[in-house]
């Protein structure tokens, strides 16, 4: 099978030392129903949040012109000296509040680790990762240069106007104005919440509860292909008992919620190969076989009307409680939304709901190709046609796994799979259908992990949110999405769990990225909070 070659050269690291602050498996109706015992008994008003309003107002207010900063460099991975200026400027930002730190060697575009006070060995540690870098910023759509951050407000009509960034200083900050800018949400918002959050503990002289580990990704945007990598060389530092993820943005509710994994990505490439050449169709129709016809048999027959995938085994082994089926229910978008979105009348039906759908593996088509269309097309049968797809692994579906499905069924259909770049002579002559099959994968995106979510990792990510925000959050089973955290499950053999902070309309990815001022002071408060929740057995 073919997958990206990560060999790398990582350079000897150098340690960089700053002085140290001063310190002053599968659900069951009884575990969900434990869960919702836990969550009534603690009783909303059983812990108050660590920070006042006023503290949390006046951490942010001291952070906005770093977040200015910060996001008026460009931070795409494509470009080396924009990575490391990035790293440069946040590791001061993080020594200035007495982090250790140690940029990670990563060909050009280094890792930055931090770690916040001696850690003691009666508490638990937490890594927590985020990403420094950013989707690359044509200017196209944006109002305003993507990398000049800019503080807007909604005018009597609904339309964004731009404000003084000196408002942020002088006055009360409007929770609804929101900074405009490539990364501002996606996610060098949060990298300045969780400063912000340290800065407001250090200001009240109060100690995190448990051991803070940071690393900053360098090239999350084009699929972390080194992190992997990096961990494995740098697994002694980078232990810990759990990782904590904040990236992403958080349900159209708004809610605060807790993601408990994530389904893993590949991507296969299927070939179909007909006649040496392109024929004329003319002299050879009815005559020479078709490639574009026989692989659209071959795609076609993956998947039934509903969307579900009918490739024997593909579902194997995935079971979902009854107790965690009726728990996605609660999430399940009001009808029609969904559809209204997207523009469709209707949506596949591989489960009963869509949150549930999620929690299975997926089969996409991404293109396929074969010849030539338009006016620059000829009347020839192609001689080849290629179909590319993405699939979205769950932990029962391992890459290995789901390559070999995919392999017998292609030879299920009478196709000899060749292993080269093309079939040879000798196996033209033996083989009347021949097709070629391929696996894209990286190792820290390509594995799906689920953390329990009675686990004592979970229970004390979910004790935090919910001491901060004063509501219980919306627990997800597993996302459908993919981050990179394969290395963490494989080489540092620790789980990891996601907290989204980022208003849902942020348009990450997209022209006018977008933080909402009231989740920025939002995240504060919960990073504050989970950071001085104690970590109980």
């Amino acid at each position: 099978m073919a997958r990206f070659s990560l060999g790398r050269n990582l350079e000897p690291p150098s340690f960089h030392l700053h002085p140290w602050p001063p310190m002053t498996n599968s659900a069951t109706a009884a575990r969900i129903a434990s869960l919702i015992l836990l969550a009534c008994s603690a009783g909303l008003s059983s812990a108050q949040s660590i920070l006042s309003e006023e503290e949390v107002q006046s951490a942010a207010k001291r952070t906005y012109p770093e977040y200015f900063k910060l996001l008026s460099m460009p931070a795409d991975a494509a470009h080396m000296q924009d990575i490391q200026r990035n790293v440069d400027w946040l590791e001061k930002a993080f020594a200035s509040r007495g982090f250790r730190t140690r940029q990670l060697a990563n060909n050009g575009r280094p890792l930055l680790f931090a770690e916040f006070g001696p850690a003691r060995k009666s508490r638990k540690t937490i890594l927590v990762y985020m990403h420094l870098d950013a989707q690359p910023a044509p200017p196209a759509g944006w109002h305003t240069d993507p990398w000049t951050p800019t503080l807007r407000k909604r005018d009597g009509d609904g339309a964004w106007q731009t404000i003084s960034s000196d408002l942020l200083a002088t006055g009360p900050v409007d929770p609804e104005w929101r900074v405009f800018a490539r990364a501002a949400s996606d996610d060098k918002g949060p990298i300045m919440m969780f400063l912000a959050a340290i800065d407001a503990l250090k200001g009240k002289h109060i100690d995190p509860a448990v051991n803070v580990k940071v690393l900053l990704d360098s090239e999350e945007e084009k699929g972390s292909p080194s992190l992997h990598t990096v961990m494995e060389a740098h697994k002694d530092i980078l232990r810990s008992d759990g990782i904590v993820v904040y990236d992403g943005g958080r349900a159209s509710t708004e809610k605060p919620s807790i993601n408990f994994g994530n389904r893993g990505s590949i991507q296969l490439n299927l070939t179909v190969f007909g006649t040496r050449t392109d024929q004329h169709s003319g002299l050879y129709g009815n005559i020479a076989p078709n490639a574009a016809l026989r692989l659209a048999r071959l795609v076609a027959g993956m998947k039934d009307e509903q969307g579900k995938v009918i490739i024997p085994g593909f579902y194997e082994g995935i079971h979902i409680s009854d107790a965690d089926q009726q728990a996605m229910k609660a999430h399940v978008p009001a009808a029609g939304v969904l559809e209204k979105r997207l523009g469709v009348a209707g949506l596949d039906s591989v489960a009963p709901n869509v949150i549930e759908a999620l929690q299975y593996p997926s089969l996409d088509v991404l293109w396929i190709g074969s010849g030539v269309v338009g006016s620059s097309g000829v009347n020839s049968i192609p001689a080849v046609a290629t179909a590319s797809f993405n699939v979205r692994t769950v932990p029962e579906t391992p890459p290995e796994r789901v390559f070999g499905l995919l392999k017998d069924y292609v030879a299920s259909h009478g196709y000899h799979v060749v292993q080269g770049e093309a079939p040879t002579e000798e196996e033209r002559a033996a083989f009347p259908r021949m097709a070629k099959l391929t696996m894209m994968a990286y190792p820290s995106t390509q594995v799906g992990f689920r953390e329990p979510m009675d686990s004592p990792f979970s229970r004390w990510a979910i004790a935090g949110v919910r001491t901060a925000t004063q509501r219980e959050p919306d627990l997800y089973r597993m996302g459908g999405s993919t981050l990179p955290m394969g290395g963490a499950v494989t080489v540092l053999k620790t789980p990891y769990l996601v907290v989204p902070l980022i208003n849902a309309d942020s348009n990450q990815h997209g022209a006018n990225e977008n933080l909402r001022l009231g989740n920025y002071m939002e995240g504060i408060r919960s990073i504050a909070s989970m950071l001085t929740t104690p970590w109980k057995q």
